[in-house]
Parts: C-alpha cells; sequence; structure tokens
C-alpha cells in the first residue's frame, strides 16, 4: 500500500507511523511540486496540500485522500478527482488554536495593537485607552467545534454571546441562538462579528454589502473561516467610509494575497496569513485521526472512516 506524506513536516509523520504500521509503505513530499513524483503510485495521499487538478489526473491507481485540515470545498471542485477517491477531514481538533486566533484578533483591533509596533519601531511613546471585550457583544456565525470553543472563552471574558447557526441548540455558552435568516438581526446588534461557519455555496458572500451597512459604527468584523464568505470589495468600501470600526481577516478570497491586492492598504484592517489553525502541536492534535482511519482503511472499511465527506 504505497502511501505519500505530503506536508513540510512529512518525516516526522512518517517515523510516528512507520512504529504503528510496519505493512504500509511510506513515502514524503515536502512540497506539492513534489507529489509529482509519486503521483502515479500512490494508493494513499495524507496531505495538508490543496492538490492541483493536474496531479490529481495522474494518479490512476489513488484510493483515498486524507487531508490534515478540515475543509475540503477546493478538492471536491477538482474536475480530475475520481467519483471513487475516498476524502476524510481531521474536523474537529481545531477548536483551541482558532478560538485563541481569534481572541488575539479581537483583542489587537480593541487595543490598536498594529499602531502600538509601529510605535515602537519608531521609539515613540503614545498612550490612549483601549476597549474592553468586557460587557461587549460577540455574534458567532457558526457554532460548530470553533464557534462553540470561541463562545466559551468569550464568556470567560464576561461577554454576551449570539449565535448564528443553520440548527439551533443548547449550549451552555451561547445566550442568544438565531437562523442565518436573521443574520442582519444580530449584525445590528453585536460589537463583534466572528464568521466560522465551514464554506458552502449558499455561504458566499455572506457577510455583503448589506450585512455590513446593519453592523454599528463602534463594530469588527473578524473573518477566520474561509475568504468567499467576505464581499472584500464591499469591506473595503465599509472600513474606507468608516461604516465599521474595523476587521481582522485571517482567511482571504485570493491566497497568497498579491501585493497590489488593495486590502494591504485597506485602515483601520488586520491581516494574518490563514494561520489559524496552525498550532505548535498540529501532529499530535491530527494523528489519532488518521492513525484510526488507516486500521479501518486496512480493514477494508470505507464509509466509516472518521470524516468521510459524503460526494
Amino acid at each position: 500500500m504505497y502511501t505519500l506524506l505530503a506536508m513540510p513536516d512529512a518525516n516526522s509523520y512518517k517515523n510516528d507511523l512507520e512504529a504503528r504500521f510496519p505493512d504500509i509503505s511510506f513515502y514524503t513530499a515536502l512540497s506539492e511540486p513534489a507529489i509529482g513524483d509519486h503521483v502515479e503510485k500512490m494508493d494513499i495521499l495524507i496531505t495538508v496540500y490543496r492538490v492541483a487538478d493536474e496531479l490529481l489526473k495522474e494518479a490512476a491507481r489513488l484510493k483515498w485522500i486524507q487531508v490534515t485540515t478540515s475543509g475540503v470545498n477546493y478538492l471536491l471542485s477538482r474536475p480530475s478527482l475520481k467519483r471513487h477517491v475516498i476524502i476524510t477531514t481531521c474536523r474537529g481538533v481545531h477548536g483551541p488554536q482558532m478560538s485563541e486566533m481569534t481572541f488575539l484578533l479581537m483583542l489587537a483591533l480593541n487595543r490598536n495593537f498594529p499602531q502600538v509596533v509601529h510605535n515602537q519601531d519608531q521609539r515613540l511613546w503614545e498612550r490612549w485607552p483601549g476597549r474592553l471585550l468586557y460587557g461587549k457583544k460577540a455574534g458567532i456565525l457558526g457554532v460548530g467545534v470553533i464557534g462553540e470553543e470561541i463562545a466559551r472563552k468569550c464568556k470567560a471574558f464576561g461577554m454576551t454571546v449570539f449565535g448564528i447557526n443553520t440548527t439551533k441548540r443548547e449550549v451552555a455558552s451561547v445566550d442568544f441562538f438565531y437562523s442565518p435568516e436573521e443574520l442582519l438581526r444580530v449584525a445590528g446588534e453585536v460589537d463583534y462579528l466572528i464568521v466560522a461557519a465551514r464554506s458552502t455555496p449558499e455561504n458566499e458572500k455572506i457577510i455583503n454589502a448589506e450585512v455590513l451597512a446593519a453592523m454599528k459604527p463602534t463594530a469588527y468584523l473578524i473573518n477566520i473561516a474561509r475568504g468567499e464568505m467576505v464581499d472584500e470589495e464591499a469591506l473595503i468600501q465599509a472600513l474606507e467610509g468608516g461604516k465599521i470600526a474595523g476587521a481582522a481577516l485571517d482567511a482571504l478570497s485570493s491566497e497568497p494575497l498579491p501585493k497590489d491586492h488593495p486590502l494591504w492598504k485597506t485602515k483601520n484592517l488586520i491581516i494574518t496569513p490563514h494561520v489559524g489553525g496552525m498550532s505548535d502541536n498540529y501532529r499530535e492534535q491530527v494523528m489519532p485521526i488518521i492513525e484510526e482511519n488507516l486500521r479501518r482503511f486496512l480493514q477494508g472499511e470505507r464509509r466509516d472512516l472518521i470524516n468521510y465527506v459524503e460526494r
């Protein structure tokens, strides 16, 4: 069973897995182009990369792709992805790092931290009062594993939490639950609108000009989900026009963001390079899923793999 581990730290994964699965031949690719050296031979691909369509076109033996991330819309849209190829994800492990990233961005916006760093570079001593999270209202679009962890941390900061989700349910840390159809109502109420939902065709540009116009001029937008969920042109206009106080984007519609993109120079905006899901112990977080799925696959199971993606 020719198994390719395609990620920057593939050798660490290989060392862990070889000891547990001596009957599997593990190979490594430290970059996406390097997958091409193995593409015609691999039966299993375990990867963090998005895998270009031209690579999938050559993967004649491929039976299963285990991605080490959570979202796979990009992969499912590949024309050369054969129908019989199984797709599984590592959905469910990202709550700690994504919620911490959310609070990093919220606090940075509240305290105007980018200006603090700039002033340090200029050796400038300048003081101003910071805004508090305490007593504020947070609206979380998408109350899954990540959204629920954000909500839990919001309560620790003394915040009121508005959850927006297709399925309403009892969540101890969510004070009020709304459906996506009530997004405008929530947008006009909260101080922070946090996008943490899955990317679906229905969610494309769900944060549009109408939603941004409904937000308070003192409110902030945080996107830690997918770039295509925010109408970036409308966001630029809202920020430049002072319609909202600021925004932070860890996901963008075009990644890497082109050097000439107007978002780079948009005022009151923090951009981070889609690092919210990364962590210093990521391998330890995802390895239990990978190992269990490998066991099940070798035993002949297919649809019973963890995080099996219906196609």
